[in-house]
């Protein structure tokens, strides 16, 4: 979106982790004619994301808001602790719609926008011992109907991309020869996702190019999602 010339404003817990990554990114900012700014932002806080929100919305319009936090912990159904299977669910759920509430009331009051959630495909499949991370995004992308259908009114447009196993910094402890493989038993294209896969489909929804689609869920995954996930009770 740099590239396009977007000025994008990072939003996150970590301020050394926002400064990495915006100095990062000032490269293509500067090949594109965009901007990058960020703003510290505990995505779980109400006041948080609606300050981020007005910070990116600043000096102009609010054109497109990406929601991304989430996470989980593998454990079996009869062991979670009752309010951890609750707060697993909640930081799933909750900043998607603190971002949709927020960016969608600035992107209503200036004529539209388009709001992209991330969710999973744990959303859709069955995946043993992460049955509060699956409730969660299942929840998101149940949130991304009803925002799309409230919202397409005031000409905002909201979707999701689910991905597959991607490699970030959050599921490198899956990248184990003896776990990618069972992936990759499981997706007739046998590689795993790339933060740019995930990118060029996020990209797709937000741009002008999807101008008709809304309330959709969008599988980047190598078709992991027409088999079945792979069996990892050994490891849990």
């Amino acid at each position: 979106m740099l590239l396009d010339g977007a000025r994008v404003t990072l939003a996150a817990r970590t301020e050394s982790s926002l400064r990495t990554t915006a100095d990062s990114l000032a490269a293509a900012a500067a090949t594109g004619g965009g901007r990058v700014e960020w703003i510290a932002c505990d995505a779980m806080n109400a006041a948080d994301v609606r300050k981020a929100v007005d910070r990116a919305a600043q000096g102009g319009r609010l054109d497109i808001a990406i929601a991304i936090p989430g996470g989980g912990n593998y454990s079996r159904i009869l062991d979670y602790e009752d309010d951890r299977f609750l707060e697993e669910v909640a930081q799933n759920v909750w900043p998607q719609f603190l971002v949709i509430k927020y960016a969608g009331r600035a992107m209503a009051s200036a004529g539209g926008g388009s709001i992209v959630a991330i969710s999973s495909t744990a959303a859709i499949m069955s995946t043993p011992f992460l049955a509060a991370y699956c409730a969660g995004k299942a929840a998101v992308d149940q949130l991304v109907r009803v925002a799309a259908d409230e919202l397409g009114a005031h000409g905002v447009r909201v979707n999701a991309v689910r991905p597959g196993l991607t490699r970030t910094g959050a599921t490198e402890g899956l990248f184990q020869p003896s776990v990618v493989s069972r992936f990759l038993a499981e997706q007739p294209i046998a590689r795993t996702g790339e933060p740019d896969d995930v990118a060029a489909a996020v990209r797709f929804l937000a741009g002008p190019e999807s101008s008709w689609i809304t309330g959709q869920c969008v599988n980047v995954d190598g078709g992991h999602t027409i088999r079945k996930f792979p069996d990892l009770s050994d490891l849990v």
